[in-house]
């Protein structure tokens, strides 16, 4: 695994290289040159998987890597015990990213839930392969599942230092995709109202479930495909 991952980093460039990525097409019809690959961990945060770093699912536009790194530089001063896990995001080159309808052309990317466990303290999502890392868990109604709960204000403090990264970095978010469930809950969090009043969430049922992360979808120039 470490070789693989070896090669992984000498393929293709890591976030914070000096290389520009150019996007075609839309999130779900396109594909990304000079992509580059999310931070795999930092003091607050990590990969949902060292084995999917290592494949190859964790590329983003160099401009959306610069907003995630920010945003985690900003949630480590503002909340300093919570720990978040970055979900995938997407290949290198683009294209087609199964089981993803989107993810294609380096403008999308998960990140999992923060979570707190019985104790009240943060802990990182569980990310076993046998959950497929993560995106087979099922929380109920309440945010809740087993001995472990959402952390609806970690959730929305996320998403309000990505807001403003992205903001600084000259980037747009296009739509979020969060459990429509907990949309209340995220309002009534101290970043609530921000999160409600700068963020386009998406109406209705997603495809998928997004009980276990939010999905973003940024927005950055693309040329056509």
């Amino acid at each position: 695994m470490t070789a693989l991952l070896g090669l992984a980093c000498l393929t293709f460039p890591l976030e914070g290289s000096a290389a520009q990525s150019i996007c075609f097409g839309k999130t779900s019809a396109g594909r990304l040159e000079q992509g580059v690959r999310l931070p795999s961990s930092g003091p607050n945060f990590s990969s949902y998987s060292t084995a999917m770093v290592a494949v190859g699912r964790t590329y983003v536009h160099s401009k959306v890597a610069r907003v995630v790194r920010r945003s985690f530089a900003a949630l480590e001063k503002l909340r300093p015990e919570t720990v978040y896990v970055i979900g995938e995001s997407g290949w290198a080159k683009g294209g087609r990213f199964r089981p993803h309808r989107t993810h294609q052309n380096g403008l999308s990317v998960d990140f999992m839930v923060p979570v707190l466990n019985a104790d009240g303290r943060s802990v990182p999502l569980p990310t076993r392969p046998t959950q497929r890392w993560g995106y087979d868990l099922e929380f109920d109604q309440e945010g809740r599942l087993d001995a472990l709960r959402i952390d609806f204000d970690a959730v929305a403090a996320q998403l309000a230092a990505l807001h403003r990264a992205a903001r600084a970095e000259g980037v747009g978010i296009g739509l979020v995709f969060f459990d429509d469930r907990y949309l209340d809950k995220l309002w009534q969090t101290p970043d609530g109202p921000y999160v409600r009043n700068h963020l386009p969430f998406m109406k209705g049922k997603p495809w998928v479930r997004h009980d276990e992360h939010f999905h973003i979808d940024f927005v950055v120039p693309c040329k056509p495909l």
